[in-house]
């Protein structure tokens, strides 16, 4: 049993090697873009609203205030769009017995999971320094809400590779579901602020709790309303059971 999980574990981390040379190739400049390429379009909305004169709606620093959401968001679609085409752009790989379809979507959360991380402790500590942010209040919120969007972000993109790959339509489908999140997700507001109707409405996009989770840690005194911890947990966790379950009994369809 450990002999065969310790393979596993093997086979993940190749595939992630894989899929970093993929990615960004050989060169440091590859990963060096994939890295800040997000914080540049974080930078560039930032300075946008700077220039507008809009306030940060919570706090002092809209910059902070605004990566919270935005840094999140990517995060979450960059794993849902990319987990997508994982059996696709590595279907040669998967006529190997111990690779299996599960193995190449654990290597690409890892990768961008990862990548995730550096951006975050890069965006960060550069507002820290330049005066603009500050010291998590709750650390351990911060990580449990990065953690949360993984899983939920890894959910959505399971499913996302199994409609994938039964029909190619599907990758502008999700598209048009995706595209609303970044006004739905508290980005330039406090959601707790808005009207009963409103809240209604958004309190369903899961993004949004975890969006509020991450701003609790931030903040010492950041309240929301808002926040149910169970319900983007309870999603993501539903989601990658529903999403390895289908990939299970559709395996042999596929060969």
């Amino acid at each position: 049993m450990f002999y065969a999980i310790w393979l596993q574990i093997r086979v993940v981390a190749a595939l992630t090697l894989r899929e970093t040379r993929m990615t960004f190739g050989t060169s440091h400049s590859g990963y060096f873009w994939a890295i800040f390429q997000p914080i540049f379009s974080v930078t560039f909305l930032m300075t946008l609203f700077y220039l507008i004169g809009r306030q940060s709606p919570f706090g002092q620093s809209l910059a902070l205030y605004f990566a919270t959401a935005v840094l999140t968001l990517e995060l979450y679609n960059k794993l849902s769009a990319s987990l997508m085409r994982a059996f696709t752009s590595n279907k040669s790989l998967l006529s190997y017995p111990m690779i299996k379809e599960p193995d190449t979507l654990l290597a690409r959360l890892c990768l961008i999971g990862c990548t995730f991380v550096v951006i975050n402790v890069v965006f960060y500590t550069g507002l820290y320094a330049m005066g603009l942010g500050q010291i998590p209040a709750h650390p351990e919120r911060v990580i449990f809400a990065f953690l949360t969007t993984c899983l939920l972000g890894f959910g959505v993109g399971s499913v996302n590779a199994i409609l994938y790959q039964k029909n190619k339509a599907w990758q502008h489908i999700e598209k048009i579901f995706a595209r609303p999140l970044f006004f739905l997700s508290g980005v330039f507001y406090i959601p707790s602020s808005m009207p009963p109707e409103a809240v209604a409405i958004i309190k369903w996009n899961p993004i949004l709790h975890v969006v509020e989770w991450n701003r609790e840690g931030f903040y010492s005194n950041y309240r929301s309303d808002v926040l149910n911890i169970a319900y983007p947990l309870g999603l993501g966790a539903a989601l990658v059971i529903v999403a390895l379950f289908a990939e299970r009994i559709t395996r042999k369809q596929r060969v």
